[in-house]
This record gives structure tokens, C-alpha cells and sequence, in this order.
């Protein structure tokens, strides 16, 4: 069947931007349900990571070094948890999955909450290890949280609103992450940090009612078949599904059957999500760096509502990546991932004119536009690749690299705090940035100058 050609003109580029926007309107109510709790459970997430690292300071006397480690333990033991637990996913439903990972993940945060009352503080104390209990709570429930959020958004769209579905869903993530800018420092003022995370506790609570009342089995039966019609030929002949290799198989041979197909074979594959790690420890700044960076190498506004500029680049996340998809849906999928990396990496550089407000503007507004062109694109790739009932585990495995990440970045972010950006002392955080823009760049260049050999057999791989 051919496409028809687009609209000319004005019309025509208004309706090019639109249409994705309207064609997912009318989709599910478990469509919905996965796109509600990821906003708030970007809400909670976010909300608690952008202050855990003062929560560790001031509530249990760790210094920035552990306390640094300590997130990088969170942060990347969620996504080590990804590839063993994704399976989950594809095992018992994604109605089941996202009701015990937030069971999972509101456990650890009240553990989390009450540590520093249940023991000594400093590090490896009572306390601190206390929070370590609850951080496995959080990884387990995470671990099997994200994988269940992007098998949902496959199985309840269709060809046609499939990548805005998937930039949706990143998008609304972000709206979450930024609204503890403004929900937290009345209530951190008022109640503490330990109240805000109270209230992060009791959302994850609300998640699992939400969940349980929206995404009903009535509802995802009617979802999965709403997107199967919707792909129907026009002609009306029978759909070709894609084979079910875990159709009658036992627990133990779809345990075999995954082992036999994890990509780690397909260097193409390796290569393209570890080339990324590089550019991505700009994510993990974001709550190891920028929270600490803004309270202590800024004065006034800026310092007292630290939360509103660390958690700014969600939001513009939030408007900026279904425009981004809707506009650049038809380019190359290599080609945005070399000019979105290298977009999001090069204002780190203008971090490095100093602790002003419009550097750190300019930093926050650039690097989301990269942020935007690449990172749905990517997430969709690898989620379209995966063979039926394996989204989960494929997800995870993508994930790999920003476990390494994690760790990586959680190593030596408090060491550059500690040493460019103390909060007592003289500061250099110009020399901070202009590493981190340097680690960052390596990324862009990297896709670039593999550029020939990844295209062999990409845009084949990526349109199966």
C-alpha cells in the first residue's frame, strides 16, 4: 500500500505536527493508566532523588563521597535489576507487574524515611545501612516497574501511534520529575526533608489504587484488541502476527529460551548502547551534581529553591519531546542519535564560564533539546527490536549501560564536589564542567565515527 503524499504547505506541516498528538488521544484507558502512574511515579522518584543526597548529609552524617556512592547504589542497582526482572514483565502481565513493583518501591521509601530514627548515623552505621534495606526494596520494585511501563505502551498502540506513545510516555515521566521543583520546598521548609518524603510514600500508595481500579483486565483485554484492529490490513486479510516462541513453553525452557537470546552477540547492538555512556553521565548529574552545584555555588533564588532548577529540565522534557518525535519521525533513526548526543553534550561547555544564571540556563534549555531528539528514539529502538513477549528483557538489557553509567558517574561525583565545589572553601566548578563536557562529547563521536559500519544493516534491524 502506498503512503499518501503529505499536504504542501502550511497546512500541511500543521498537520504533520498534530496528527500524532490526535491519533493518540484516542487511545485506551490502559493506555492511560500507564501514562498516569509514570507521571507520578516520575513525581516520586525524581522528588526523592533530588534530595536524597542532603537527606544522607544533614539526617545521617555521610559525607559527599558516600553519600554519592550510596545513590549510585539506588540508582544503578535499579537498572542491574532491570535485566533480571524484566522477564517478570512478560511473565505474570503488566496489570500484576506495575501493582508489586509499587508495593515493592512504597515499602523502601518509608523504610528510607524512618532509617535515620532506627539507628546511629554516619556512614555504615545503623542508619545508613537501614536506608541500604530499603534501597533493595526500591531496586526490586523499579526493576521491574520500568520494563512493565514500555511493554505496555507496545502492546496498547499501533503502527501509527507507536512513537508518539513512546515519546508520550517519556514526556509525561519528565512533567512528574519536574514537579517536586514545586511541590518540595514548601513542604522541606515546613515539614523537613523526612515529611516530603512522607509524601512520596503516600503517592505510591495512591499508584497502586490508581492502578488497580484503571488498568482493570476488562480494560487491557480491550486495549490489546483496540491495537490489533487498528493494524488490521485495509483489504481486510488476516493479520500476521509476529510467532510466540513462549507460547506452551515451562518456567524453565522461557528461562533457557532467554538466556539463548540475549543480543550480546550482535556487536552492532553493543556497541550502539555502550557508545552512549559517556553523554548519559549527564543524566546522572542531574541529581548527583546539579542539586549540590546549585545550593552551593549560587547565592539568593537560585540556592533557596535549588529543586526548581535541578528538576527544570523535565519539564521542558515534557514539551519538548513529543515535538521533537512529531517533527523528526521520518529522519534516520543513527542520524537524530549523532545530532541529539552531541546537542545534548556540548553546552556543558558553557557551564564552564562559571556559576551565572544564564549559563546554567543556557546548560539546562540546550542539553533537553539533545536530551529530546535522542533518547525516545533510542528507548523505542530497542523496545520494537524485541521479539514477542521478550519487551522486558530486551528493555533491560538496553539498560545495561546506564548501570554502568551509574556506578561510574556515583564514583567520582562526589569527589569532584568535594574538590571543585565544596560548601565551605574556595570553588573552581569551571573546571568541573569542562571535564564533564569532554567525557560527554566522546559519545557523538563515537556513532560518528562508526557511522558506516553501524549502518550496515541498522535501518533494516530498526524497521523489522
Amino acid at each position: 500500500m502506498t503512503e499518501q503524499a503529505p499536504q504542501g504547505g502550511f497546512k500541511g506541516i500543521v498537520k504533520e505536527i498534530t496528527q500524532p498528538f490526535i491519533d493518540l488521544a484516542h487511545t485506551s484507558r490502559a493506555l492511560f493508566g500507564v501514562n498516569l502512574t509514570s507521571m507520578l511515579e516520575g513525581l516520586t522518584y525524581f522528588g526523592v532523588l533530588t534530595l536524597l543526597a542532603i537527606f544522607f548529609n544533614e539526617s545521617m552524617g555521610l559525607d559527599d563521597p558516600t553519600a554519592g556512592r550510596t545513590i549510585g547504589i539506588l540508582t544503578a542497582g535499579i537498572t542491574i535489576a532491570m535485566m533480571f526482572l524484566g522477564a517478570t514483565v512478560d511473565w505474570i502481565g503488566i496489570r500484576k507487574a506495575l501493582l508489586i513493583s509499587l508495593a515493592l518501591m512504597a515499602v523502601g521509601r518509608a523504610i528510607v524515611t524512618i532509617a535515620p530514627q532506627l539507628g546511629a548515623t554516619g556512614p555504615w552505621a545503623g542508619a545508613h545501612l537501614i536506608a541500604l534495606f530499603g534501597i533493595l526494596f526500591i531496586v526490586l520494585g523499579y526493576g521491574i516497574y520500568q520494563p512493565a511501563l514500555y511493554a505496555g505502551v507496545k502492546r496498547f498502540t499501533n503502527a501509527r501511534t507507536a512513537a508518539m506513545g513512546y515519546a508520550m510516555l517519556y514526556a509525561l515521566m519528565n512533567l512528574g520529575g519536574f514537579l517536586p521543583g514545586l511541590i518540595s520546598p514548601p513542604l522541606r521548609k515546613a515539614f523537613e526533608i523526612s515529611g516530603v518524603f512522607w509524601f512520596y510514600v503516600i503517592i505510591t500508595i495512591l499508584e497502586i489504587g490508581l492502578i488497580a481500579i484503571i488498568m482493570s483486565k476488562r480494560a487491557i483485554a480491550a486495549a490489546e484488541a483496540q491495537a490489533a484492529a487498528d493494524d488490521a490490513p485495509a483489504d481486510g486479510s488476516p493479520v500476521v502476527d509476529e510467532p510466540d516462541e513462549m507460547a506452551g513453553k515451562s518456567v524453565k525452557e522461557r528461562f533457557i529460551y532467554y538466556l539463548k537470546h540475549f543480543p550480546f552477540t550482535d556487536l552492532r547492538f553493543m556497541y550502539f548502547i555502550f557508545i552512549l555512556i559517556p553523554v548519559q553521565t549527564l543524566f546522572a548529574h542531574n541529581w548527583l551534581t546539579i542539586p549540590l552545584y546549585t545550593s552551593r555555588a549560587f547565592d539568593g533564588v537560585v540556592a533557596e529553591n535549588f529543586e526548581f532548577f535541578s528538576n527544570l529540565n523535565p519539564i521542558l522534557i515534557f514539551f519538548l519531546t513529543p515535538m521533537v518525535a512529531a517533527l523528526t519521525a521520518k529522519r534516520n533513526t543513527y542520524g537524530m542519535m549523532i545530532a541529539g548526543t552531541f546537542v545534548m553534550a556540548s553546552p556543558t561547555f558553557i557551564l564552564a564560564f562559571g556559576p551565572r544564571f544564564d549559563t546554567l540556563m543556557a546548560y539546562l534549555v540546550i542539553m533537553s533539546i539533545g536530551e529530546a531528539m535522542w533518547q525516545p528514539r533510542f528507548l523505542q529502538w530497542v523496545a520494537e527490536i524485541a521479539p514477542k513477549n521478550m519487551t522486558g528483557i530486551y528493555m533491560g538489557i538496553g539498560q545495561f549501560p546506564w548501570f554502568l553509567t551509574k556506578v561510574v558517574t556515583a564514583m567520582y561525583s562526589g569527589w569532584f564536589l568535594m574538590n571543585y565545589c565544596p560548601a565551605e572553601g574556595p570553588q573552581n566548578t569551571e573546571t568541573m564542567w569542562l571535564i564533564y563536557g569532554f567525557i560527554a562529547l566522546v559519545s557523538p563521536l563515537g556513532l560518528l565515527l562508526a557511522r558506516n559500519w553501524m549502518q550496515k544493516g541498522f535501518k533494516t534491524k530498526h524497521a523489522a
